[in-house]
Formats: structure tokens, sequence, C-alpha cells
């Protein structure tokens, strides 16, 4: 583990107290199952584990979000609470060192979400200006909520809603559900028993059989999905094949897909949208456009910031906006955030706690100020 904190770092935690944010410190080992269950495929593949003498799966910290909202869960913090951080992370990486530093905020249970949504995009541009005085940056904005919403008023069954919203933020997985969506693939060759209770749509005892074989087999149910979760996905992929949504909708799905307007301009481009399609929106474009507004109040550029409605984060929990930060002529983000409403919840908290924050990448960053030097 390297020592070698990055040299903006005591610029960053100025810039964290002057925000009004807690600094926090979490453990580099974590219980493997949150991240294992909420992170997303993207990340889940990518986690160091490793094992406790009791036999708990555990794994070297891959990013703060989760273990932050742990630690808020656990201190019985009130709220509405800003957290801060800047530490290492640890991820299997194609390029670049596995352990890197992050640092962001995790701004938890302020009920005025476009407030909370736009100081979440205004501290992260913040961060950036600061490290990279000068450096033009582009922001690009995406809303699950919205996505979710168009799925619903198009009418599309659970199953594919749910299919559609785990593969918003990976254009792979979009694409190919779309493919499966105007062609619906042909029944895969089961075995007697898993056919009949996916057939059945059994989750418990499709589950319990999943379970036995991996046992049988000597695979570990922490090392990659969970029984239930395989069950699970074999009785929505048998729905999902009894659905083919109609050229009508499946043109308005692509519609609202191919929507990509500077911010100033993009709630306009929905409601534009919405009646065009015969479809109603409700309050999930009340909120875009209530957080568009709060954008614009805290001085950051809307006519520079792009909402591209097929733009998403590979992680599992997002339920609102997302959003990255990039240098202008780069291809990496520098910032990337969003929305976690369910979050809390899911991880053990007994009353819903609203969240959304952001990460740097705080080696790309000492990369562009290297360069500029």
């Amino acid at each position: 583990m390297t020592s070698r904190y990055p040299a903006i770092s005591a610029d960053i935690t100025n810039l964290f107290a002057a925000r009004n944010t807690h600094a926090v410190e979490v453990a580099i080992l974590q219980p493997a199952d949150p991240f294992l269950d909420m992170a997303g495929e993207d990340l889940r593949r990518r986690i160091f584990l490793t094992e406790s003498e009791t036999g708990q799966t555990l794994c070297l910290r891959p990013e703060f979000t989760i273990p932050v909202c742990l630690d808020h869960i656990s201190s019985q913090a009130g709220t509405p609470r800003r957290y801060s951080y800047l530490g290492e992370v640890f991820r299997q990486r194609r390029e670049g060192g596995n352990e890197f530093f992050q640092a962001g905020i995790e701004d938890l249970g302020d009920r005025d979400t476009a407030q909370a949504d736009a100081r979440s995009v205004a501290d992260a541009h913040a961060l950036l200006s600061l490290a990279l005085p000068g450096q033009p940056l582009k922001i690009t904005l995406g809303d699950q909520t919205i996505f979710e919403a168009v799925l619903a008023a198009l009418g599309l069954p659970r199953g594919w809603r749910m299919r559609l919203a785990r593969a918003f933020g990976s254009a792979p997985m979009l694409q190919a559900a779309l493919a499966d969506l105007a062609n619906p693939p042909r029944n895969g060759q089961l075995s007697g028993p898993v056919a009949a209770l996916v057939l059945d749509g059994d989750l418990d005892g499709l589950a319990q059989h999943i379970a036995g074989g991996m046992e049988q087999a000597g695979l570990s149910a922490s090392a990659g999905r969970a029984p239930a979760d395989i069950a699970r996905r074999l009785i929505e992929k048998a729905e999902l094949r009894s659905v083919r949504l109609s050229n009508e909708a499946f043109a308005a799905l692509k519609g609202f897909l191919s929507i990509d307007v500077p911010l100033d301009g993009a709630a306009a481009a929905l409601e534009t949208f919405a009646a065009g399609a015969g479809l109603s929106l409700g309050v999930a474009l009340e909120k875009f456009a209530a957080r568009a507004k709060a954008v614009e109040a805290l001085g950051l550029p809307t006519g520079k910031i792009q909402y591209d409605a097929a733009f998403g984060r590979p992680l599992d929990y997002y339920t609102g906006l997302v959003f990255e930060i990039s240098a202008e002529k780069g291809d990496r983000p520098l910032a990337g955030g969003g929305r976690y409403d369910r979050l809390l919840t899911l991880l053990g908290a007994k009353t819903a706690i609203p969240g959304v924050g952001f990460s740097v990448w705080l080696d790309r960053i000492e990369a562009l100020r290297e360069t500029a030097q």
C-alpha cells in the first residue's frame, strides 16, 4: 500500500472543511457482501476478496460510498450530515495501479433532493477547478428516475423494467437488452428440474436447487452471484421471452434514449418527447426541472452541462441523478457520482435516508497536473 498522498490533498481537505463536511475514515477491510449485492457487475468482478479467521468474506475497500453509509448507520448520527473522505481504494484495473486515491463527499439525509443534487455537482466541479485551474471541464448528466418513468409509461412489464434499469449505465448491456426486446430470444436449454422450477416461478425452490449444485461443485456462493440472484435472473429471463414491445413503443424508447441536449433545454426537450409519444412523466419530470433550476442557481453553466438520456453509471445502487465530469478533451471521467435513496435502507438503516455523493480519481487529476507543468 502506498503512503504517498497526492500533492493536492491538503487543498482538497481544506475545501471539504470550508463546505461544512465531516471528515471520516473507514476501514480498508470491509465486509464483501454489500459490494457483491449492491455495487454492480462492473465493480463486483474487480474486487479483491479475502476471508477472516471466522470465515467471513471480506474485501479490500473498492470504493467509499458503501463504507461511509455503513459507518453512518453504525454511529447512529443524525441527518442531514455531509461526510468527506480522502484515501485509497483497491480494484483490479487494466490500466494504472490496482490501488489509487479517491476523494469525495457523501451528502446524507437532505430532503430537498433538487438542492442536494445540485450541490453535489457543484462540489465536484469546485474540487476539480481547484485541482486543475484553467482546465476546461465538461459535465454529463443522466437520470435513472426519468429513464424508469419512461419504461413505466410505456407499459413495460416489471421484469423488463428491472432488466433495462440494471443495464442503465452500461452501453453494451443496454444495447443487448434493447436487441432482445426487439426480437425476444428463444427459450434456452434448461435441465428438467431447473426448467420445471423456472416454469412454476418457484424462486425459493430454484435458489435452493442452485445452491445445492454449487456446493456439490465446490463453488463458494460468495465468490459471485448469490443463488437467489441467479434464480431470480433465470425466472426473469423466462418471463422476458414472452414479451415483445410494439413498434410504436419501441420507437418511443429509442427516441428517448437519443435525447442529448444542454441542461438548460433538457426539461423542455423531455416535455416535447413525452407529448409526442403520448406519455406522462409526472413527478419525475417535475423533479428534473427543479434540479436544473437549482444547478443554475449555484452558478454552474447549464448551457455547458450536457443531459444525455442514455447516460448512466455502472453501479446498481443509483436511483436518480447520475453525473460525470471530465476534461473537455479527455475521454476518462475525473469525477463521478449520483443519488442513491434506497442504499441506506438496504444496508440496514431503520428509516429511509436519501443520499447523493461523488468521488474524484486523484491519480487521473495528478496525471493532468503533471502534463500541464
